[in-house]
């Protein structure tokens, strides 16, 4: 069973569903003080009232200063140990029919939301003995996938920038790294899934067997076998593990 240190302060963005819910809900039940940030406060706040979190903060992760304001509240209560960069939005579009516009999106919420929330985060993690950044970032940050070139660049930056703060964090208490989850079952594949039904006309099945297809397990990745690793990574026994991105995606990678 993964230990913690002593009852942390774990910072989850993008937590009011999917992947962010489960890694929150997980971060809780190992001791974890947990504070999930996102835009929706009544959704947050559903989550406080569930259990699945201590606390909650809203801000959009593309506004820096939102970000900056939202961080000092939570660390105000405790400072933070672990960040879990989480939140993301998907658009798929062709090549050709995507504008400057699209690509801009995709970098601000994928790629700048991350960069936001740990500018934001680590200049007081550097001062506590045990830091963990994790990175949600997508097997599409290892790899191409047809349609989705601008989110698949984005988090192709998120890899780099995992990589590179790593190193320059080697020698203090945080590590840096990310999991790369590849289709999971969550609304923002379901999301996909009706797009793949309206624009080709196939039924529930087969469209869901055209992400699936990716997987050599021939499924999709649950939540919780994601949230799974990033427990682990925020563990005492990962602290030599930094700068690693962590493909959860049945062997697509």
């Amino acid at each position: 069973m993964t230990r913690l240190p002593h009852s942390p302060h774990a910072l989850v963005t993008g937590a009011a569903r999917g992947i962010g819910r489960e890694i929150a809900a997980q971060l809780t039940k190992a001791g974890a003080v947990v504070t999930v940030l996102g835009r929706q406060k009544a959704a947050l706040e559903e989550l406080v009232a569930q259990g699945v979190a201590r606390f909650s903060v809203v801000a959009d992760v593309t506004d820096p200063a939102a970000v900056e304001t939202a961080m000092r509240e939570a660390a105000a209560r405790q400072p933070i140990d672990i960040l879990i960069a989480n939140a993301g939005a998907a658009e798929s579009a062709s090549f050709a029919r995507s504008d400057a516009a699209l690509f801009r999106r995709m970098m601000d919420v994928n790629f700048m939301g991350v960069v936001h929330c740990i500018q934001a985060a680590l200049p007081s993690m550097r001062e506590r003995p045990h830091g963990r950044i994790i990175a949600i970032a997508s097997t599409a940050g290892l790899k191409g996938y047809a349609y989705v070139s601008a989110y698949a660049a984005a988090k192709h930056a998120v890899i780099g920038l995992t990589r590179s703060l790593a190193l320059e964090l080697a020698t203090t208490g945080v590590t840096v790294n990310a999991v790369c989850p590849g289709f999971t079952d969550t609304d923002l594949v379901a999301g996909s899934i009706d797009l793949i039904m309206k624009k080709t006309g196939r039924d529930r099945h087969a469209a869901i067997s055209e992400l699936t297809k990716h997987n050599p397990q021939g499924r999709l990745v649950s939540p919780a076998e994601v949230a799974d690793t990033v427990l682990w990574l925020c563990g005492e026994g990962a602290g030599a593990i930094t700068g690693q991105t962590i493909a959860v995606a049945g062997g697509e990678i």
